[in-house]
Order: structure tokens, then C-alpha cells, then sequence
């Protein structure tokens, strides 16, 4: 059974319910999103919860989640359907001899031709239709969730193909003839900026922004996600994290990146957040070399000792 979110607050607390916090503009935008029936196209940083908020939902409203992973290359092809011609032909193989007494008989190879036209739809039907995800999530029995993940990596033309899936949930194939989304899917989009995505596109869509959370926001899905992790270490940890992000790196770390630092400082029984312990795992956070030796040395630089600065302070150079 689906669930309908009664206001954006419940939309909020479901959400909650499934381990994703989110804050009063992802719920409202959500929240409005399902009402309007339109998609949601959500843009930010990599690693901020876009995907996350998808399958949250998915949980939340009981709805299958039905993602398509996009990437330079993808086509109509792998994002529709295929027919299975290797089965077809097994297939083929199996009816042998009635289709030799459907032929026998036949004059001329246009009757025999002909013949065979009217036994197409034997040939071409839907058990031998293999559904990509955006044909699932149409012919879907019951409403789903379409996830479609990173559509800046595709290419244009595919964007300009799917604006035409997005406005009327409808698709032709040839053999078969139109085919009408049974249940229109809530469709949610993720963007990571690698591409300004068309004007087109983002007239269909709702838009929401996310970005980096503050500290509160972050420190709230650490102790959600990574419990057993010290309460004092989980902010001092969380300040490092954002402290990171005020420094101009390569790639700033993601809240996955925090939350996978949060078990490491768990698996490795850290009491504190020193600067041995901070050494040793900051790759954990950092994937560019050129980001790491930067973070060590802004975070190195001596500060003013002060009375009642634990070691984190004094190893940040924070007053």
C-alpha cells in the first residue's frame, strides 16, 4: 500500500522515520512535487544525500524504487527496452514445425511472407520485451519511484529524449503500439553540476538545491547514522569536516565521507581527536593528495594557547 504525505511536515517526520533527515525546504519542495505531479530535479555537490532522498522516499511511500544510472553514452535503447532476439529465435526454434505447416502451402514467397506477417505478434509481444528502467517504471503495476541518477552525465540528445518521456509519461514502440504509464511514477532527477542541463528540462521539473549541511545539520545525521560514535568526538569530528570545506580543495569532502570517517573513528576505539588520529585517517575524507598536504598544514598552524582548550583546539589553531 502507498502513502499520500498529508502536509510537508509529514513528509518530514516519514522521512525521519527512514533515516533521512531533511530540513523544512527539502520536505516543502518534496511535499510539492507529489501534489503537482512534476519531477523533482535535484542539484549539489556530490555526496550531499540527492540519492538518498530518493530511496527515502521510495521507503517512506511503500512505492518500488526503479533507478537509472545515467553516463556519457546512454541511449534510448538501454533506457527503454530491447527486444530479445536471442529468445526470439529460440523461440523460433521450438515452433518449428507449426510454422512449416503455417507456410506449407504457400505459392509464392510473397504469400508465404504475408503468412508469416500475420503471426507477428506472436513473435513481437511483450514476453519478448526486455524493460530498461524508464519502461518499467511506466508499465509498472503499481506506483514507483523513478530515480534518474547523475542526468548531467548524459549527453544532450538523450536529455532532449527524456523531456518527451517526462511531459507524457507515454512511450511507442513500433511492434506494439503506444504504451501509457499504468501509474504515473514520482520522478526525482539528481545533478552533480558536471553540465548546465537544458532550460527545456528544468521548466518540467521543480527544482531544490542541496548543499552542504551546517554543522548542527551534520552533527544531527552523524549521531543518527553512527550512534556509537562519542557524542564529543562526533562534533569535533563534524568541525573538522566543515572546516575542510571552508578551505579551497579539489573535491571537498561529501556527508558520506564524513559519515565513513564517523566508523572509522568508531573502529579504531578513538578516544580523542588528536593530531596522530587525524593524520592517519584523513584520506578517509580526502582522495587528492594535493587536498591532503593542504588541509595538514591550515589545520597544523599554531594558535594561541588558551586556558581549557582540549587538544582539538589547540591542534586546529581555533580560539
Amino acid at each position: 500500500m502507498t502513502t499520500t504525505f498529508r502536509s510537508p511536515e509529514d513528509l518530514k517526520n516519514c522521512l525521519g522515520d527512514q533515516q533521512y533527515i531533511a530540513n523544512d525546504e527539502i520536505a516543502t519542495i518534496m511535499y510539492l512535487s507529489q501534489q503537482l505531479g512534476k519531477p523533482l530535479l535535484t542539484e549539489g555537490p556530490a555526496g550531499v544525500g540527492k540519492t538518498e532522498l530518493a530511496k527515502a522516499i521510495a521507503g517512506a511511500t511503500g512505492r518500488e524504487l526503479i533507478r537509472l544510472q545515467c553516463y556519457e553514452g546512454l541511449d534510448e535503447t538501454k533506457a527503454l527496452y530491447e527486444w530479445e532476439y536471442a529468445k526470439q529465435l529460440l523461440y523460433t526454434q521450438l515452433l518449428r514445425d507449426q510454422l512449416q505447416q503455417t507456410l506449407s502451402g504457400a505459392v509464392t514467397l510473397t504469400e508465404a511472407a504475408d503468412r508469416l506477417a500475420n503471426e507477428e505478434d506472436v513473435f513481437f509481444s511483450m514476453r519478448f520485451l526486455l524493460q530498461r528502467p524508464l519502461l518499467k517504471a511506466i508499465l509498472s503495476e503499481q506506483p514507483t519511484v523513478l530515480l534518474i541518477d547523475e542526468i548531467d552525465r548524459a549527453d544532450a540528445e538523450f536529455e532532449a529524449f527524456l523531456l518527451e518521456v517526462l511531459s507524457d509519461f507515454q512511450i511507442s514502440v513500433p511492434e506494439l503500439g503506444t504504451l501509457a504509464a499504468v501509474h504515473r511514477p514520482l520522478v526525482i532527477l539528481t545533478s552533480n553540476n558536471t553540465r548546465e542541463l537544458s532550460e527545456a528540462l528544468k521548466r518540467r521539473c521543480l527544482y531544490l538545491f542541496i548543499g552542504y549541511p551546517n554543522v548542527d545539520q551534520e552533527l544531527a545525521v552523524v549521531r543518527l547514522k553512527v550512534p556509537e560514535l562519542n557524542p564529543k568526538l562526533a562534533r569535533q569530528a563534524v568541525e573538522v569536516v566543515q572546516m575542510m570545506r571552508g578551505m579551497d580543495l579539489r573535491k571537498s569532502p561529501s556527508i558520506s565521507e564524513t559519515l565513513d570517517w564517523a566508523k572509522a573513528l568508531v573502529a579504531l576505539n578513538a578516544k580523542n581527536l588528536d593530531e596522530k588520529t587525524l593524520d592517519t585517517t584523513i584520506t578517509v575524507l580526502l582522495k587528492h593528495e594535493s587536498d591532503i598536504q593542504k588541509a595538514k598544514r591550515q589545520l597544523n598552524k599554531p594558535a594561541p594557547p588558551r586556558r581549557g582548550d582540549d587538544d582539538l583546539t589547540k591542534y586546529l589553531g581555533r580560539n
